[in-house]
């Protein structure tokens, strides 16, 4: 588990800036995850830290995906 800041959604991505300067755009989130927290249109999430998990899938054309698999505010 890392942890990072959520930064913005857009066009379908979840951005997310880690402690270690990294930023990565997330394609998916697990249903039970955004259940919880409602990235996609609840703005008060904007520049709030998350503890988060992610895995990175490939498409049927080898694209990697990254998922978050698991969120937690901190």
């Amino acid at each position: 588990m890392g942890t990072a800041i959520f930064q913005q959604y857009e066009n379908g991505f979840f951005t997310f800036l880690f402690d270690d300067g990294v930023k990565l755009d997330f394609e998916e989130i697990h249903p039970k995850a955004l259940y919880h927290y409602d990235l996609k249109n609840d703005n008060s999430f904007v520049g709030q830290s998350f503890k988060l998990s992610f895995i990175e899938v490939f498409d049927d054309k080898d694209q990697a995906i990254y998922r978050i698999e698991r969120l937690e505010l901190v």
